[in-house]
């Protein structure tokens, strides 16, 4: 197991949860201190926090090799991979290569222009372009293969993790795949599991039902929480979901309404509506209906990207703990009609104001497929050749991203600002 902990942020909950999952597991654990390129990073702060916790570093007497390392700058890396490997031979761990593949889903979604794609983790034989594929529910030829930089390739071996496409569904992050002989059998296979898994989860949500019904009679005096998660790849929207889950207490209870994978969408809003519950987007957002459905009636949707972030949210809500919060407002968005390219400046986007108003001094997200790909703050903000403090609806404008070049004709900008507000989740 590779234990990754921010090298300015220490040991959190998150942390000591995989700790316990590697021990349970019996396999050695490899700690790589990340973000060791920021001004605050304290390595010998994490060493000694692992210590407490009974992770010890080799240079301490202990079996764990901690490697510094900075996922931005590449720092590490090598030296990271070189500790992996040098486990792989005291571990002799060996697979079969000439062989019809087998391994695990590691993450899925549904690209908008691929169609469903999964990263999966070949464990034995070798994966190859063409190969039919049964990946738990769903299966599919592979049509193509990228490596870990996106460059096209025609085979994987043991311990190579490949992203694929030519599935008929998205898979669940976690599932089992196998190659198959044959198509059809493939077919029958994922067929017979998706009936069988429809039926296992209709059964557990009218128990579910049951159960809160008799225990809702019984307490009377415990408080529901209802949210709704929707996240931009599964496992994080598993990871989120059950991380929040856990938060439940005797008289205060998480009830998760729904989970799924995409943009939060009206469907999602009309079901937050009756079911009052909050919607939480990790690294996804809401589209323009959804919002204005939401601002109507009066539905929260909070944005995250870290998950301990709304973890730490919604336990101090549910502790009764808040304070005023500074909540962001969105104030209008542009949408990138022409990219220009200006030597010493960088892309120049010209955009269309197409709601509400763009202002110089907001901060500004970037959404490519209703995705979030970055967010910062301009640099300059023009009418024509003159600068502008706003451009209001209706009107084009051209702009720069401070620090940022990597636009699209299409993509979207969305404006925010920072307001206080009282909490009332």
């Amino acid at each position: 197991v590779i234990l990754v902990v921010a090298a300015d942020d220490g040991v959190m909950p998150q942390t000591k949860e995989a700790i316990k999952h590697a021990r349970a597991a019996g396999v050695p654990i490899v700690v790589a201190i990340n973000k060791i390129d920021k001004p605050d990073a304290n390595p010998e702060r994490v060493k000694n926090e692992l210590v407490v916790e009974e992770v010890v570093p080799e240079e301490f007497g202990g079996d764990s090799p901690f490697v510094p390392v900075s996922a931005k700058t590449g720092q590490g890396i090598d030296a990271l991979l070189e500790q992996v490997l040098l486990q792989a031979e005291v571990l002799e761990l060996r697979a079969p290569v000439d062989a019809m593949a087998k391994g695990l889903v590691i993450e899925a979604q549904l690209d908008r222009g691929r169609g469903p794609v999964a990263t999966v983790l070949v464990q034995s034989g070798t994966l190859k372009t063409g190969d039919v594929v049964l990946a738990g529910s769903t299966y599919g030829r592979v049509r193509a293969m990228l490596d870990e930089n996106g460059k096209t390739i025609k085979s994987a071996g043991p311990s190579i993790p490949v992203e694929i496409q030519g599935l008929t569904e998205v898979p669940q992050a976690g599932d089992e795949f196998m190659v198959m002989a044959d198509e059809r059998r493939a077919r029958e296979i994922a067929t017979y599991r998706a009936g069988k898994f429809r039926n296992t989860k209709l059964a557990k949500q009218q128990a579910a039902k049951l159960e809160n019904m008799f225990t809702d009679m019984a307490a009377g005096e415990v408080k529901m929480v209802p949210i709704i998660v929707k996240a931009d790849v599964q496992g994080s929207q598993e990871a989120l979901a059950q991380s929040l889950l856990k938060l439940s207490t005797d008289e205060v209870k998480v009830q998760l309404v729904y989970a799924a994978v995409g943009a939060i969408s009206e469907s999602d809003v009309n079901l937050a509506i009756a079911a009052k519950a909050i919607i939480i987007g990790f690294n996804t957002r809401a589209d323009a209906g959804a919002r204005k459905l939401a601002e109507n009636n009066g539905i929260d949707i909070r944005y995250y990207d870290i998950i301990y972030d709304a973890v730490d949210e919604l336990k101090l809500a549910m502790s009764g703990m808040l304070t005023p919060d500074k909540k962001e407002e969105v104030i209008g968005t542009a949408e990138i009609r022409q990219v220009f390219k200006v030597s010493k400046i960088g892309s120049i986007a010209g955009c269309m104001v197409t709601a509400g108003v763009v202002r110089r001094s907001a901060r500004l997200r970037l959404l490519r497929d209703n995705v979030v790909i970055f967010t910062g703050e301009l640099d300059s903000l023009k009418r024509f050749k003159d600068d502008a403090k706003e451009v209001k609806e209706g009107f084009d404008c051209g702009l720069n991203i401070r620090n940022y070049n990597d636009i699209q004709e299409g993509d979207v900008l969305e404006f925010f600002e920072i307001r206080e507000v009282a909490r009332t989740l």
